[in-house]
């Protein structure tokens, strides 16, 4: 499915679901007691999101230390980014994937299960090429020898 329009979709219908929890929740606590909800979950958001992101902060330092690329942590702080988007959006339903999207074992796996979809559609990608051995940067440089001399000459200009 194109990507543009899963995106006019998302568009279209997630403002139409938090106008309707909105007014359902707030014929149910009264409009003022919404509002509170509304700004305690931003902050609450915001607060959680600060600690996950300041563990995934220090995972990566220590990944890098150890001297291997933290692929999976900073994706997790991508995933992490959005999560803070969706906790300051106002709304119910984006509160409710923000704080889904702060559970580390959740989030774990959803980064896993993207890069599984990332590799099998790189991977099927392969299969329709075939492969082309590339010259390494060894070889590259074998073959671009140029052989002679050279001197130094110091750019003076006539010292008068």
């Amino acid at each position: 499915m194109n990507p543009f329009l899963i995106l006019f979709i998302l568009l279209i219908t997630i403002p139409i679901v938090e106008v309707y929890f909105l007014i359902q929740v707030g014929s149910v606590i009264g409009a003022f007691p919404t509002v509170v909800l509304i700004v305690f979950t931003a902050v609450l958001g915001t607060y959680l999101l600060r600690l996950q992101g300041m563990a995934t902060v220090q995972r990566v330092q220590k990944t890098l230390q150890q001297g291997e690329l933290p692929a999976i942590d900073m994706l997790e702080g991508v995933v992490l980014l959005l999560s803070g988007v969706l906790l300051l959006t106002p709304g119910f339903f984006t509160d409710g994937v923000g704080f889904l999207c702060l559970i580390p074992l959740l989030r774990r796996s959803l980064v896993l299960a993207f890069l599984k979809g990332q590799f099998f559609v790189n991977s099927a990608s392969f299969k329709s090429q075939p492969f082309k051995q590339q010259n390494t940067q060894f070889e590259s440089r074998e073959n671009n020898i140029i052989e002679g001399e050279f001197k130094r000459e110091d750019d003076t200009i006539d010292k008068k």
